[in-house]
């Protein structure tokens, strides 16, 4: 077998052949050369304590997809993913994320802009929309409430349109803030969100018997408050319903029964189908004597409804391509290759709190503290990041451990997992827990 500074060589040479000879020649050529793509083999490291993981992963193509950078350089994308827009990563460098932020963006000729807020009650699934939206996940998911501490940016650029996605925290009242001790962003950002808002998309979680037959007096409030910006409902976890007919009801209870200014119609809305939008006619405006009526459970005010599962990347494209659509003339905010205005530091530190809230029981996720001890490029490119896990109770301690280091090593795979997609770059993650003093 040939040495690595050989096998870097033979690649090095290989790349300049196939720059030569083009990509259509690149595939054929690359074909008789399996071994030397083989060897570009990558290994993501995942340390917790004395706990050790480091999965030897696939090539470029099983970790990214076909449509890596990897392979639109070697010309070895699958032909459907030319019609695929190219997703972009966030730099691992703090500084290189903020120059890009601030970066004079790349605009075409007729550019196009859309600033859409994301509402609805906790948990309803707004981030794994967000993230499905932008077809990588940068905004943390967990099944416990109030993931997402504050407002985040997310961007969709596509040909002229951009689309910048406001992922808010969940609607609450000022009553849950105060009696849970929750951050105050919490209760403010959805609000502020709303003042530069082109568009509104409410989530509502169908698959909450308990919650799905009304929106949340906050929500109403908002749309109440901004009832001049449009708003669409987004029915989510439609595929969690047993019987499809309850959609009937609880689309007729959500909008009051009126979709863009006319009466719905049920035999319409019973054959649409999931990632379907309903449209109606051109929109009235909103009738405002009646928008701060107490007994309101819906707003009669939307302009489309769309069921869906954000699960489902059929479904969700169907609303990507209805929101691009709705982008209106005018400058871009951001560069072509921003994908989120979080640092990555930021990022890690949201991903590594995900994993807290899917893994450890009641509250103890909620009171674990995190500092970032080291953040550096190692010798070979790889980012290596040490963070410490505060805790206020020696039982916390032992619970975030787990029996002999397994579960903080499992978190730690995973957060390293997600991190490694996000970056596309090799990471080396080592969490440890302390006793808060």
């Amino acid at each position: 077998m040939a040495a690595p500074g050989q096998r870097g060589s033979a690649l090095l040479r290989a790349l300049f052949g196939f720059w030569q000879l083009g990509p259509v020649a690149a595939r054929e050529w690359a074909t008789q050369f399996p071994s030397l793509l083989r060897c570009q083999r990558r290994c993501v490291s995942c340390v917790a304590g004395a706990a050790f993981s480091g999965p030897l992963l696939a090539s470029a193509s099983g970790r990214y997809g076909q449509n890596s950078a990897l392979d639109r350089f070697l010309g070895l994308s699958q032909p459907d993913s030319l019609l695929t827009p190219r997703v972009p990563a966030v730099s691992m460098r703090r500084e290189e994320q903020e120059l890009l932020l601030v970066h004079p963006p790349d605009m075409p000729e007729n550019p196009r802009v859309l600033r859409v807020v994301l509402l609805g009650a906790p948990n309803a699934g707004k981030s794994t929309l967000s993230n499905q939206l932008l077809g990588r996940k940068v905004f943390p998911v967990s099944q416990k409430v109030h993931t997402t501490r504050c407002q985040a940016l997310g961007v969709i650029t596509e040909e002229e349109a951009q689309v910048i996605l406001l992922d808010t925290p969940g609607l609450i009242s000022p009553v849950k803030q105060k009696r849970h001790h929750l951050e105050l962003s919490l209760l403010e950002d959805p609000w502020k969100s709303m003042e530069s808002a082109d568009l509104v998309v409410v989530l509502v979680d169908v698959s909450d018997k308990w919650t799905r037959n009304q929106l949340s007096p906050q929500v109403l409030q908002c749309l109440t408050q901004f009832s001049q910006v449009p708003s669409i409902l987004v029915m989510n976890k439609v595929d969690c319903l047993k019987q499809k007919s309850v959609l009937l009801e609880l689309t007729a209870a959500l909008t009051e029964g009126v979709v863009n200014g006319k009466k719905l119609k049920i035999r319409q809305a019973f054959r649409s189908q999931a990632g379907i939008h309903c449209p109606g006619p051109a929109a009235k405006g909103p009738n405002t004597q009646s928008v701060g009526s107490p007994q309101r459970t819906g707003w009669p005010h939307f302009q489309e409804i769309f069921m869906l599962s954000a699960l489902n990347q059929e479904d969700v494209k169907t609303l990507k391509q209805y929101l691009l659509a709705q982008a209106r003339p005018g400058p871009w905010e951001f560069h072509s290759e921003v994908l989120t205005s979080q640092t990555p530091e930021e990022i890690c530190a949201n991903i590594i709190r995900e994993k807290l809230l899917e893994h450890l029981p009641q509250e103890v996720p909620y009171n674990v503290q995190q500092k970032t001890v080291v953040w550096e490029e190692g010798p070979n490119g790889q980012l290596v990041i040490v963070q410490k896990l505060l805790v206020p109770k020696e039982s916390h301690v032992r619970i975030l451990i787990g029996p002999k280091g397994h579960l903080i090593s499992q978190i730690a795979d995973e957060v390293g997992r997600d991190l490694m997609n996000i970056f596309l770059c090799e990471v080396q993650l080592r969490l440890s827990v302390k006793l808060l003093s």
